[in-house]
Parts: structure tokens; sequence; C-alpha cells
């Protein structure tokens, strides 16, 4: 006791008490009125962001007591502005990165690039997903000024930006997005982007500072940019909790590493109920145009299929499905965009899809439908030739099964790229099917010169058109069968049995995993 007969706080009080006023700092955030504007905004802050995500009570933090390796910027940096930590979605673990916008503009910097790298490693070396969610001002200044702030921050993880999908990485870009959070964004295999957000290698205001003129943030990294024009988001929300929700099941889809095999989850009820009728949605005229994705639905578990870029080379259609219950990657051509001829944005687009399947197990199915390639100088300006080798060498490396379903047209080296030839394990057709090096209209106009309405030009047609029919293909075993469309959900379902990768218990060989997440 002291002279006042109170009792004096022994030493292990006085650190606890000390430990209860740390806690209480670093989970401050940037403050009350900073989370009151977001709250106003309709925003979720950056904690209130993991409890959404994560099962509830599984997050452990990483890093809690991190704050600025500045001295003079301690005080006002709880957890330096990134909140790192592991918890379980959807059962399973998973690393995450969240940027605290609140906190310095979650700027990166010394500390919590640390804490970054550490994340990384462990999600590397024990095998969980990384989820990042992104909001930042880019680098810290002045931390980042000058020669020793370059040579200390910025150089010092070669590793950094590497990626070789030991796990799949997920990214949502929830509000101004420059610097690091855009490159992780950029390198995830999954991103979606809030609407209002911007994505962005530097603010608006260094651009216009850049370029000596008025930058709209939209404009320069807006969602429409990056789901219409540049590919790199697969998705778009329209609040925090859309975009979450649609990382949650994105991560669903997957395996937790690339050792293993995705998940198998149950069949829902009345799944394969429209194959009866799905001959019905195949106009009768071949020459009609219709929406692919309405046979995609009807032919996998019912509503598993989930399309990553659709806003983006609309030609291409991909996304991620289930098959009486097993995950699939499906990619198709729409006739409904450009009669379904592939241009050099659906080449990136599936070719990328392909490397993110063989990445992580994922079988591959491909339907058919194309005319072949969008030819023309724009074509050639938009290098064509590369965009379709580089799609042509993606589809020869894969080691995941590969089944192709051709159900109406499929001409010249777009029948290879979609599958054809020995470029998938099995190749089925429709009786509706039709394969040659050119559509018979134009065929006709190559070999006797005719157009339609001119002389000869019907029965040439015709013969053309006979050639091509999907019999004389199934007589010499170019393709391994053709099925009713109604049975085309059951031969997928069991030809995915027959070609599952027994000897390595669903693991197949990666060897696209360093391939570029955006080229």
């Amino acid at each position: 006791m002291n002279m006042t007969g109170m009792t004096t706080p022994g030493p292990f009080a006085v650190t606890m008490l000390e430990y209860e006023r740390r806690l209480e700092h670093a989970l401050s955030m940037g403050g009350a009125a900073k989370l009151e504007r977001r709250r106003a905004a309709g925003w979720l802050n950056a904690r209130e962001r993991i409890a959404y995500l994560c099962d509830p009570g599984t997050f452990i933090e990483s890093g809690l007591f991190g704050t600025s390796a500045v001295p003079a910027d301690s005080g006002k940096s709880p957890a330096d502005g990134k909140i790192a930590g592991f918890g379980k979605i959807g059962g399973r673990e998973t690393a995450l990165v969240v940027n605290d916008f609140t906190v310095m503009g979650a700027s990166s910097a010394a500390t919590n690039g640390r804490k970054i790298a550490h994340m990384k490693r462990v999600a590397t070396q024990r095998g969980l997903p990384m989820v990042f969610l992104g909001e930042s001002s880019g680098a810290r200044m002045p931390d980042t000024m000058g020669a020793r702030g370059m040579g200390s921050l910025l150089g010092n993880d070669g590793t950094q930006y590497q990626r070789t999908r030991e796990t799949p990485w997920a990214s949502a870009t929830l509000g101004m997005s420059y610097g690091s959070s855009s490159w992780y964004a950029a390198l995830s295999e999954f991103s979606v982007i809030r609407k209002g957000s911007v994505l962005a290698v530097s603010s608006p205001l260094l651009a216009s500072l850049a370029i000596r003129e008025e930058v709209d943030p939209e404009a320069l990294g807006g969602w429409r940019l990056h789901a219409e024009v540049t590919g790199l988001v697969d998705a778009v929300a329209d609040t925090d909790e859309e975009a979450l929700d649609l990382v949650r099941r994105f991560l669903d889809y997957m395996p937790s590493h690339h050792n293993e095999a995705p998940p198998v989850r149950p069949v829902p009820p009345g799944s394969g109920d429209a194959m009866c009728d799905i001959l019905s949605l195949l106009p009768a005229t071949r020459t009609q145009v219709y929406d692919v994705r309405r046979i995609i639905r009807a032919i996998v578990d019912r509503e598993s299929f989930f399309e990553l870029k659709a806003r983006f080379g609309k030609v291409g259609v991909t996304g991620l499905a289930r098959l009486d219950g097993r995950t699939v990657g499906m990619i198709a051509t729409n006739p409904l965009v450009k009669g379904g001829a592939l241009d050099t944005d659906a080449c990136e687009k599936i070719t990328s899809f392909l490397v993110l399947c063989d990445s992580f197990n994922i079988p591959i199915v491909m339907l058919v439908d194309t005319p072949g390639f969008v030819i023309g100088t724009d074509a050639e300006r938009k290098r064509a030739p590369g965009k379709i080798m580089n799609f042509m060498n993606a589809l020869s490396l894969v080691t995941v099964p590969k089944l192709s379903i051709i159900l109406r047209k499929s001409y010249g080296q777009a029948y290879l790229n979609m599958g054809g030839g020995r470029n998938s394990d099995e190749v089925a057709a429709w009786p509706t099917a039709e394969v040659s090096f050119m559509d018979p209209q134009f065929a006709v106009k190559v070999v006797h010169g005719l157009d339609r309405g001119q002389p000869g030009f019907d029965e040439a047609f015709a013969q053309m058109g006979r050639d091509s029919e999907v019999w004389d293909m199934a007589a010499i075993g170019a393709v391994q069968a053709v099925i009713r469309p109604e049975e085309t959900r059951e031969y997928l379902i069991r030809m995915l049995d027959v070609h599952r990768l027994r000897l390595t218990n669903g693991v197949g060989q990666h060897l696209m995993r360093a391939w570029p997440t955006s080229f």
C-alpha cells in the first residue's frame, strides 16, 4: 500500500493495462469521424469487411500492433493501414490482406509490406487461398522518397510480384485503389470491382500532373473500363457486400492449393431437368443467332454457372460451373455476338481461363459454334496471329481433362482452338454440327466465284454443305461420338468420370502456372 492507503498496481497489472491501451488503439482504425463518414456513404470499413467475408469468430490477426516505421507517425498508424490475418471462408482456412483506407490512405510502407510478405509466405507454404481487399492511395510519402526510401521500401522483396499459382488468389477493389492494391488485383485469378471504385496505376491527381490536363477518375480506371475494355476484372458489384459474396462464391469452386482437386458439392434438385428440351434452344436456321449461355445453364448443375469476364470479349463465354457436383470450366463461343466469330479479346479471355483451370485442376468443357476468327485489318492491328497462337499454345499445354462438343458450326483454325482434332481428350458432336475449312457460302465464292443469287450457287452451296456434315468426320473417327442433344449432360458426366486424373488424385501438371495473369 502507498502512504494514502491505496493499493499500488503490481507490475503485471500495469503491463496488462498497457496491453489493453495498445489494443484499443490498434483496433481504432482511423478514428470515429472517418468511420462515420464511410458508414454514411454506405461503405463497410476494413474490419467490417473481414467480419462479413469470414465465417463468424474465425479471423485471427497477424501484425495487429504494427505501426509506421517512421517514429513521428507511429501514433497515427494503427495496424499500419493494412489488416492481415487468417480466417475461414466456407469452412476453409484463408489468408487475408485488407486495406484500411482510414489510416494514412492504406498507403504502402515498410511495416505493412512485411505483413503482406508474411501472409503470402504462409499461404504458399501451407496451401491457403489468398484474398486481397483493395482500397489504397499507393506508396506512402515521404517514406519512399529519395534513394534511401526507394532502396529500403521498394527493393527489399524480390518475390513481391511473383505468381506461380500454388494457391488461388481473389481480389476485390472497393474504393480508390492505386499502387500495390492495383498490382494484387491484376495478379489475382479472380478480381471483382465495386461500382464507384477506381483501379489504376496512380491517382487522378498524379495522372493530371503528368499529362497536364484534368483526368476523370472513371475514365482512368472505373468499372466500365476494366469490365468492358481492359478485361482486368472478372465481375462487377453494386455494393461491398455483393463484391464479398462474389469472392466467397469464386473460392467455393476452387481447391485450397494446386496439389488437390476442387471440392465436390451436393447436386441441387432439378439439375438436368431442361435437357429434354435443349434442342429447342438451337435455332432451326443455321444463320440465326442465339445465346449459348442458355444451353450452358441447361447442361450444368442447377444455378451453378458462375460467368467470368461477362462484359469483356463477349464472343467467348467463360465460367465455372458444376457437373454432378464437380467443378468444371465452361468455355463456349456465343453466336449472339459477332455470329460467334472469335476476336482478339475473346482469345485473351479464353487463354486466361484455360490457365486458371489447368493451374487448379479443373476439367474443361468446350461448346462450339463458331464460323472462325474475326479477320481484317483491325484484327491484324490487334495482333490476331499472336493471340490465336497464345490460345492454341495454352490449350495444348492443358493437362486436365478436356471435352469438346460441336453444337453447330466449327470452321477453320477455330476448329482446332476450340478443341477439335486431338486438342481434346474426347470430341463429340450433335447431329446439327457442320465442320469444314470455311463457311460453305464463302467456299462457293472462293472455289467457284459465285455469289448467292447467281446461277449455279444453290447447287454448289448444297454440295459444300453436305461435305460439311458431321457424318464424314464420325466415319473416320475424328469425333469420338455423335450424341443426341438431350444426352449431353449425361455424356459429359460420364466422360469426365472416364478421364478423371486417378493416377495423381485429380492433380494436373500445371505447365502454365507461371503464365502471366494479364497480357
